[in-house]
């Protein structure tokens, strides 16, 4: 399919994989999208700066990026942030289309339903999105897909007035009347007030006049307080909406001016937010945000789970702000009339953002997209694909998101004597074209039965959420594929059992190897060989300052199944590879909390004890400074003590010098992959047994259990 991507300065028309459904979500295929001028310009604008201007612009994403260099280093990062970078962004969340396919949890909407939806990185220009219920509405009927693709713009609007809270009667003014302007003011009309809008552009303003506002004022009819003081009869305006673009912070300090005592000024564009205390104390004047499309934005359990909140205790939540817009448009009550808009197919694209760039640009620009039943291809060839290399492994990655892109395709690169990397299957096609031409891949895929159906791939790679790995997991080895699952092998005990199913009682079968890495990393394996041939059980204290995770992150909920089985498991599988011996029981104590703010399930010790007596503890907590070293452990043993420093030193008590050492944390990833290598193409032993596998996995639950009881 054809979508539109953010690279480089401009905007490219890319052919990529066409998404498949997730299970509350629609498949729309799009018949009009809604280019938005402001956000998509400056992203357009910004996508062509040099990376070290961007980081001046977004220093919330240098922090992040120092934080990887001290991981990564600096070379791994850099290639990391520039190769998502030049792949492009994807554009647009605004559109309208028809239903093609509908989830299996789905029960709102059917094949055939016309529907315009909402959502940055959702309902991008493309030909179809994969879209969650809470981010659709029906289209009512006689409205056209062309005015309904205005939908998110609209439901922006509405919240920015509904935060106005304007009763009927109200003076209101309106800053800026581009696209969200004009909605705003036709919006304030069809609530009974006396609006007032002004714009620096005369032809809005002429256009807003025309569509039913009282007053229309530029910067030529004076200043702009004292023009509304004399149109609202000496008081002042009773609310002001800013829905203007610009890095001046004279804007707000025109909308406090304009306003009467006590008066309320909402922002919804994006201005310069440099604030003078006297233009608001001395009237005693509410600010208010307006958060994009309403209640329920943000929100993952809302907009990703499609978990509705009740109507009686939020009247309007985004999709109702959405549902209300498009009603007011199939009524006459909003129009379009007199809004200069051009309209392009999606393969003009490109011309359609320069026209953006002109003096007379338009209020508002739409992609077409002409029906091509071949836009349904869930897989692209990209390149020609090279013949399977006798002794090479060929694989599939399949979930390109961030630590598959940071970690395992980079890994892989440097192991191109043992890897051909063939084909990259992700949830969006976009990421698995990105992916594929960053490291070679010949296929490009949103569909993971075509994974399984070919008969070159050896090895598939599971890299998505979590709550996936098990079924991805069983389902590859059922198709006779080698399987390499990041960790947690499963979240469910229910899932696990299928897994052990799978192998009990089977001669031969697949090769299956859990994302365990740390007993793979350089600092473990320099003291495995002492602990090998201890005399007595070992003592093991680890300790990971894991940092703060708010509790709506996705890693604490469904998806996730928790930090102790999605991270925790690492150190438990860790504890098997030190002692060599056979996890007996574990006992779990968490912290008893003081606030909502934390967590019983990631500041909690667990206690194991194998078999030969050894006994291991983890100490996982959330509470610590994040700028300390996450992970430590000393084990005890033999009348020595051995340390692993931060996966960056590893040492032993009797010796002068420390047996590894390194400049960057170095946790095994890349020697894991190694190791299997050589299990699948000389036959060695797994890396990990599944014994192991399972035991590690079953450790997480027991603790699991504890916890939650």
């Amino acid at each position: 399919m054809k979508q539109v991507l953010i690279k480089g300065g401009g905007v490219v028309v890319q052919d990529v994989p066409a998404p498949t459904v997730g299970p509350r979500n629609i498949l729309v295929r799009v018949r009009h999208s809604c280019v938005s001028v402001g956000t998509e310009m400056s992203s357009v604008k910004m996508s062509g700066l040099p990376l070290y201007r961007r980081a001046l612009k977004q220093p919330h994403h240098v922090k992040r990026a120092l934080k990887l260099m001290a991981d990564n280093g600096v070379k791994r990062t850099y290639d990391m942030i520039k190769g998502r970078l030049d792949a492009g962004l994807p554009a647009g969340y605004s559109a309208a289309g028809e239903v093609v396919a509908v989830g299996e949890e789905v029960s709102e909407f059917k094949p055939g339903d016309i529907v315009a939806c909402a959502g940055a990185g959702i309902a991008n220009h493309a030909e179809l999105i994969d879209v969650p219920v809470n981010l659709a509405n029906l289209v009512p009927e006689g409205l056209d897909t062309e005015v309904a693709s205005t939908v998110t713009l609209g439901a922006i609007a509405m919240q920015g007035v509904r935060r106005a809270n304007p009763t009927f009667g109200e003076t209101i003014v309106v800053i800026g009347l581009g696209i969200l302007g004009q909605i705003a003011a036709q919006l304030l009309k069809a609530a009974g007030c006396v609006v007032i809008g002004t714009d620096v552009d005369p032809q809005r303003v002429q256009i807003a006049r025309a569509n039913g506002m009282d007053h229309g004022l530029t910067p030529a009819d004076g200043a702009l307080a004292e023009r509304v003081t004399q149109l609202s009869n000496g008081f002042g305006a009773d609310a002001v909406i800013i829905t203007a673009a610009s890095q001046s912070s004279e804007i707000v300090a025109q909308a406090f001016q304009a306003c009467r005592r006590k008066g309320r000024v909402v922002l919804v564009g994006d201005v310069g937010l440099n604030i003078d205390r006297n233009d608001m104390y001395v009237k005693e004047l509410d600010f208010l945000i307006s958060t994009s499309y309403g209640p329920g934005r943000y929100d993952p359990v809302y907009e990703e789970e499609g978990r509705d909140y009740p109507l009686a205790y939020v009247r309007w939540t985004e999709n109702r702000n959405m549902q209300e817009y498009l009603r007011l448009l199939s009524t006459g009550a909003l129009t379009f009339a007199n809004m200069p808009r051009e309209v392009f197919p999606v393969t003009e694209a490109t011309q359609a953002y320069e026209s953006l760039k002109s003096a007379a640009k338009p209020l508002l620009v739409v992609l077409q997209y002409p029906h091509r039943e071949e836009a349904v291809a869930p897989s692209v060839v990209l390149r020609e694909a090279r013949a399977p290399h006798t002794g090479k492994i060929r694989l599939a990655l399949c979930g390109a998101g961030g630590f598959a892109l940071g970690m395992h395709l980079p890994n892989l690169a440097k192991l191109t004597d043992q890897f051909q990397l063939a084909t990259v299957m992700s949830r969006t096609g976009a990421n698995a074209v990105m992916a594929a031409n960053r490291f070679g891949a010949a296929k490009a895929t949103t569909d993971f039965d075509d994974v399984l159906r070919d008969p070159d791939i050896d090895l598939v790679l599971i890299a998505t959420r979590h709550d996936q790995h098990a079924a991805m997991t069983l389902t590859a080895l059922e198709a006779g594929k080698n399987v390499f699952v990041e960790k947690p092998l499963a979240i469910h005990e229910a899932q696990l059992a299928e897994i052990e199913e799978f192998f009990r009682d089977k001669s031969s079968t697949p090769v299956l190897m859990t994302g365990f890495n740390r007993r793979f990393a350089p600092g473990v394996t320099a003291l495995l060989p002492s602990l090998r041939t201890r005399k007595t059980p070992l003592i093991a204290n680890y300790r990971m300052n894991a940092g703060f995770i708010p509790n709506d992150h996705w890693v604490h909920g469904p998806q996730g199944g928790g930090r102790n089985i999605g991270e925790a498991c690492h150190i438990y599988d860790l504890f098997n590879a030190l002692t060599g011996s056979t996890y007996e029981s574990v006992e779990a104590m968490s912290i008893v909390p003081n606030s909502k703010h934390w967590r019983r399930d990631d500041n909690f010790v667990a206690t194991a004890r194998y078999r030969d007596g050894s006994v291991c503890t983890l100490t996982y907590t959330a509470l610590g400074d994040k700028s300390y070293a996450k992970e430590r452990c000393d084990i005890f043993a033999d009348g020595k003590v051995y340390s692993l420093d931060d996966f960056k030193s590893a040492s032993v008590s009797t010796a002068r010098k420390p047996l590894w050492k390194s400049w960057t944390i170095e946790k095994g990833q890349r020697e894991e992959l190694q190791a299997l290598a050589k299990t699948i193409r000389e036959g060695a032993p797994w890396p990990i047994s599944l014994e192991d596998q399972i035991a590690a996995t079953r450790m997480s639950f027991d603790v699991e259990n504890q916890l939650a009881g």
